[in-house]
């Protein structure tokens, strides 16, 4: 489902936003490894970096009209693995319990589903959701405070806790959100049989990028 702004998309693989997204995921398993052997503040710095890649390439992809379909895919999928390898990291050291990244792991696989579904219908991604976007943003919040208190003692009295809290409501906001698009999928593939088809408008913004 395409929205409705004036910015071209191209279909172009090689430009200067596309190259900093696929530096962007080369760092995953160097911030996965750093995680695993408990260097913590080292892996706060690969996601600071990857940050500040991550708002270049936007930056970039606008400011040069070089905004790209791949693009539109990568950065999604490189929050994504970011996300997942902080969760895998901390699970395996044992600062996160396996059931909760069980909890968010499942999430994302039914959204997978429903994305089969809807294409099985002819229906591209639904639109993101604010609830995916506060789940997420509360995601991103929680790992680095989590790890932040690993890094540092004299932090971790405030920065655990707080990590804690974000992560729970995360989680707790994700599988809501989650909740909504699984009634968003099955309101669209009535529409044929119900009115005269045509896209969803119901949840309106960007395309669906996992949140």
């Amino acid at each position: 489902m395409e929205g409705n702004g004036a910015t071209h998309v191209s279909s172009r693989v090689f430009t200067l936003p596309n190259i900093l997204s696929f530096f962007r995921l080369a760092l995953v398993p160097v911030f996965l490894a750093f995680i695993i052997v408990g260097e913590d503040a080292l892996a706060l710095l690969v996601l600071i970096a990857s940050s500040i890649t991550d708002f270049l390439d936007g930056y970039l992809a606008r400011r040069l009209n070089q905004v790209s379909r791949l693009g539109q895919l990568l950065d999604p999928a490189a929050d994504r693995l970011y996300i997942f390898a902080a969760l895998i990291g901390l699970a395996w050291r044992d600062v996160l319990p396996w059931w909760l990244v069980a909890v968010i792991l499942a999430r994302d696989v039914m959204l997978a589903v429903l994305g089969v579904i809807l294409a099985n219908h002819g229906y591209g991604p639904l639109p993101v959701h604010h609830l995916g976007k506060v789940a997420t943003f509360c995601l991103f919040v929680a790992l680095p405070l989590l790890m932040l208190g690993e890094a540092f003692d004299a932090v971790a009295p405030i920065s655990l806790p707080l990590g804690w809290a974000f992560a729970l409501w995360g989680a707790f906001l994700y599988w809501w959100a989650g909740i909504v698009y699984i009634g968003e999928t099955r309101r669209v593939i009535r529409l044929p049989a119900d009115s005269d088809g045509g896209p969803s408008d119901t949840l309106e913004g960007e395309e669906v990028d996992g949140a």
